[in-house]
């Protein structure tokens, strides 16, 4: 086992990671940037690094210098989290070549995975179920003679994609030659890679996602299902599990998918495969795989009991599962909210500030994930979620009461946040009844 971990990454889930190491007896370095001097996760860890300054491509997307952080003090091993750096395969490849662990899938399956259209022909040849789709746009010529085979609407989706980015809905012919551009202009800024490829946009579907470890011993084990349904913008909003639309006979279809996914890949660690779930058909369409920790992982965690942050370091220190399939149940049901510095009233507007007054909601199955602390000073240069509440009880309609008590408990005074939204959210038929869409927000609120 490792005995000192870096955390190449900030904000909650370097908290999360954090205290995990702590559990396990492992020293911890966090990094961070010079606007995070005065972070949580700067005075939890054991010992700290500037490695920047505030941007993050001058300090958290700094391969060079987390790489030298790492050696300097001595760790072992580093744990990217999620987002940053964590889906980098050469940052996974640099580690290794510097002798120290990247806790996370290999370098390879990352690449692999990473190219969206290389991953649905792998999924493709393994026997998962795909959406009717194209290979990579060469060109206009191309673009129109594919869109005509697969019909309207239909979706471009860059092959590097992430974070709903390089992503365009096509519904009318006139759209898809400035929807194309828009998509490879926007992935070429964001990745280096504006290659593009279609499929066909499927409308009313739920967005399923499978849990999966797989240890260096070849064993995989799927720890059910994440539903991610309710999005604004291809970004989620709250996540479920188990989702109100499986049954134990999907599950089982899905789970066996999941696991020859993930012996197609060859993979390594915690992952995520990401479906469509057509749920007047029953049938179901791999999207992504995510060769990282999401940041829904508490859902999954209160519902099955297994920590997914440890077993990723116990899995990269070449320690085997210790359980199986057999051994995976859903116990209860549990809900995550995201709580974003935003103001929904203001079109969703960022918003950032000094904490001056912070009360966590508290209970039995109530947690509250952050790196929040009373006069904390949020900077305006990252990512705008604040944290994620999650609860779980043993069934979905006590499951929905207790986030509605715990939403109104918690207390955020000095920056605008997304808490009474979610109340509203959660309070809506929909979701009570469990038949929201991935086009569900659009329909209530317009955007």
């Amino acid at each position: 086992m490792f005995s000192k971990i870096l955390i190449a990454n900030r904000g909650e889930i370097a908290v999360r990671i954090i205290r995990a190491c702590k559990e396990m007896g492992i020293s911890t370095v966090a990094v961070y940037s010079e606007a995070d001097r005065d972070a949580l996760h700067v005075s939890l860890a054991d010992e700290s690094c500037c490695i920047g300054p505030a941007a993050v491509r001058d300090s958290y997307l700094n391969i060079p210098a987390v790489l030298t952080a790492a050696k300097v003090y001595g760790a072992q091993a580093i744990h990217p989290g999620y987002g940053l750096l964590s889906e980098n395969a050469r940052f996974a490849e640099l580690t290794a070549q510097q002798g120290m662990t990247f806790i996370g899938a290999p370098a390879k399956v990352i690449s692999a995975m990473g190219d969206k259209d290389a991953a649905r022909r792998t999924m493709k040849a393994a026997g998962v179920p795909v959406i009717e789709g194209s290979g990579l746009i060469e060109d206009e010529e191309t673009l129109l003679k594919e869109a005509e085979r697969i019909g309207l609407p239909l979706m471009i989706k860059a092959r590097a994609g992430g974070g709903g980015r390089g992503i365009r809905i096509v519904r009318e012919r006139g759209e898809l030659l400035p929807a194309w551009r828009a998509a490879f202009a926007e992935a070429q800024a964001a990745f280096g890679d504006g290659a593009c490829y279609l499929e066909k946009y499927l409308t009313s579907v739920k967005h399923v996602e499978m849990q999966l470890l797989a240890d260096s011993e070849g064993n995989v084990v799927c720890l059910g299902e994440r539903d991610c349904s309710m999005q604004r913008r291809n970004q989620k909003l709250l996540e479920e599990s188990p989702s109100p639309a499986m049954d134990g006979a999907l599950r089982r279809r899905m789970t066996a998918c999941c696991v020859r996914a993930a012996r197609a890949a060859g993979y390594l660690g915690a992952g995520t495969i990401e479906f469509l779930l057509d749920q007047a058909t029953g049938e179901f369409y791999f999207m992504e795989m995510n060769t990282r920790l999401q940041v829904e992982h508490p859902v999954t965690e209160m519902v099955t009991g297994v920590d997914l942050v440890k077993w990723q370091i116990r899995i990269a220190a070449g320690l085997p599962l210790d359980f199986s399939q057999k051994d995976v149940a859903l116990r209860d049901h549990a809900i995550e909210c995201r709580i974003n510095a935003e103001n929904p009233m203001e079109g969703f507007c960022p918003s950032c500030g000094r904490i001056r007054l912070l009360h966590v909601p508290g209970g039995p199955q109530v947690r509250f994930d952050t790196a929040l602390y009373q006069d904390y000073a949020i900077p305006p240069f990252y990512d705008s979620m604040i944290g994620k509440l999650i609860v779980s009880a043993k069934t979905r309609e006590e499951a929905i009461r207790k986030m509605q008590a715990a939403l109104c408990e918690l207390v955020i005074e000095g920056v605008e946040h997304t808490g009474e939204f979610q109340t509203e959210l959660i309070s809506q038929p929909e979701f009570r009844a469990g038949t929201y869409t991935t086009g569900f927000l659009t329909q209530w609120i317009g955007s």
